[in-house]
This record gives structure tokens, sequence and C-alpha cells, in this order.
């Protein structure tokens, strides 16, 4: 599933329980043969409110290529990926990650888009990632084992973490965004 199709779009998402508890919007740009997005989330994390700006870049097969954060305490975060399972964080090699493809941005529905639009799973077809998985509101990042499987091909997705056991059933628009994630996020407009 490439990118090329794809035009401007913007996505706005609220926490499950109302936009006081969190609110999220991202821009989503061709650029370069592939795509940036751009959001900023205002959240909270148990008693911790916080404020995240990230950019994403992807290639044209969906692999991520750099990631930046930033929160509004300045916790700072830079990746970069030559999209084969090699990183770099904050400019330095990052063996612990090797292997992994996708990122999970814990306080975002957005990045379960990756996996499902890179995969091009086929209905009742399921498949394992290794990913980076990063915390927020403290932008910590460490692998992570994921599964998506797809009940209902370009409409319907399982996700399940693989060390939690936590699994949620992803409805997903015409382009594979996230339109809820049952329990913590809804999309609005």
């Amino acid at each position: 599933m490439s990118i090329p199709t794809l035009i401007f779009r913007a996505i706005r998402w609220s926490a499950w329980d109302g936009w006081e508890e969190g609110l999220e919007h991202v821009d989503v740009r061709p650029a370069d043969g592939g795509l940036d997005l751009s959001g900023v989330v205002i959240a909270r994390e148990g008693e911790i409110e916080f404020g995240l700006s990230y950019r994403l870049k992807l290639d044209a097969l969906w692999h991520t290529k750099e990631v930046l954060l930033r929160t509004t305490s300045g916790h700072a975060l830079h990746l970069e990926s030559d999209g084969r399972g090699h990183w770099r964080e904050n400019g330095k090699d990052q063996p612990g990650l090797q292997g992994c493809i996708d990122i999970d941005i814990q306080a975002t529905p957005l990045t379960n888009t990756l996996p499902i639009r890179r995969l091009g799973l086929e209905t009742g077809e399921s498949m394992d990632i290794r990913l980076c998985y990063i915390e927020v509101p403290g932008l910590t990042v460490a692998p992570a084992n994921q599964r998506y499987t797809a009940l209902e091909a370009g409409s319907l997705y399982r996700f399940e973490s693989l060390e939690s056991g936590f699994t949620a059933d992803l409805p997903v628009d015409e382009d594979g965004f996230v339109l809820d994630y049952p329990e913590l996020f809804k999309r609005l407009g």
C-alpha cells in the first residue's frame, strides 16, 4: 500500500472520555515520495498533564525514517532509521532497537496506522512485529513486540501487545487511519 495516492489532510482525535482529558491534531502531507506527519497532543497520563509535538517522516513503503518529539516540559527525542531496523537516538547508534521497523507513540492512535498500511494484510492474516515503543511524557524508547490481524482488510484490525496481552479492535478509514481506539481515543469530525 503505497503513499502517493494520499493528499494533504488533517485528523483529530479526543480522549475516549472527552476532549478535557486529551486532544490531538495531526497534519498528513505527501513529501519527498513519502509522508510527513506533524501532530500536537494535549493529554494526561495518570496524574501528569502534558503537551507533546511530534513529526514523523515516512518513505513510500510506510517505513519510519525519522521521528522528532518534544514535550512542553522540555523532554526531546530524535530517532533516525534506515527503514530496515537500524536506529540512531539523538545521534547515537541503538543496537537495542535492532530489528524494529515501526514506532508506537503511547499518546496517539496515529502510529497504529504505520504497520497497518506497511503490512498490507489480507482478511484473516496476522503478523508479529518488533517496534520502537515511545513512552510519554518521559520520551523513553524501548523495543516492543506486537501483533496485527486483519479482521476485515481495509476496515478493521486487531492490535495485540505481546508483552502485556492488551488487545483492541481498531476500525480504520479508507486510508488506514484509526477511527476509534475503544476506551482510549475517538475520531472527531
